[in-house]
């Protein structure tokens, strides 16, 4: 018991110090930060727009936002990954918006006709991405707050508490959200479980791999 305490105490002195550290704008410090959370932010973005290459640049964003809110870390306190994600959700919301006023304008252009794609047609009668798409589907229909917390509390392994902190919002609420997310979920993907069980139950052979708080 002694030992974890003392493990524990160390791991707060040690996130104590680098939270200095990045305040007072030491770039080794960022440096650390970055090789420690980087990939948990760019699966968290990626859960939250499905796109790899958008991903790629919300993780971009992410850290520079970051870096430019560096004043705002208070001195005490653990990680710094659920402030991270929190600042991610941010980021992706403003992509977001940016992409929607984007596809409008595009939207008001002339535009030719467009001619399917034969690949595109093939790939939709193998089973694989049936199972995918319908995941997709079910995730996109649910409520952007609920997806969120899925994607924290779920994906990023982060705790109620950390979530509601990452988002700004009440513990309570994280709950309910979540909650609601699975209840969908869970409703929209009960054909792809039926279908999966006569063909050998291929669809629970793969789900998320939480990451764990760092």
């Amino acid at each position: 018991m002694e030992t974890n305490q003392g493990e524990l105490q160390e791991q707060r002195e040690r996130h104590r110090a680098l939270r200095t550290r990045i305040r007072d704008g030491d770039a080794d410090a960022f440096g650390e930060l970055f090789d420690a959370c980087a990939r948990s932010v760019y699966n968290h973005a990626y859960r939250l727009t499905g796109d790899w290459a958008q991903a790629e640049d919300i993780v971009s964003l992410t850290f520079l936002d970051a870096w430019r809110l560096r004043g705002r870390i208070d001195a005490d306190g653990g990680s710094l990954r659920p402030w991270l994600l929190g600042v991610a959700t941010n980021v992706t919301r403003n992509t977001r918006r940016a992409a929607r006023r984007h596809a409008a304008a595009v939207a008001r252009l002339p535009r030719d006709e467009v001619v399917g794609d034969f690949a595109d047609e093939l790939a939709g009668r193998i089973d694989d991405e049936e199972q995918l798409a319908l995941v997709r589907t079910a995730l996109a229909e649910l409520r952007r707050a609920e997806r969120e917390v899925l994607a924290l509390c779920v994906w990023s392994g982060l705790d109620y508490v950390s979530a509601a902190a990452a988002l700004g919002i009440p513990v309570g609420t994280v709950r309910s959200r979540l909650s609601r997310a699975r209840a969908k979920l869970a409703k929209a993907l009960e054909p792809s479980k039926r279908r999966g069980q006569v063909r050998g139950d291929r669809t629970t052979a793969v789900g998320p791999i939480e990451e764990g708080n760092r």
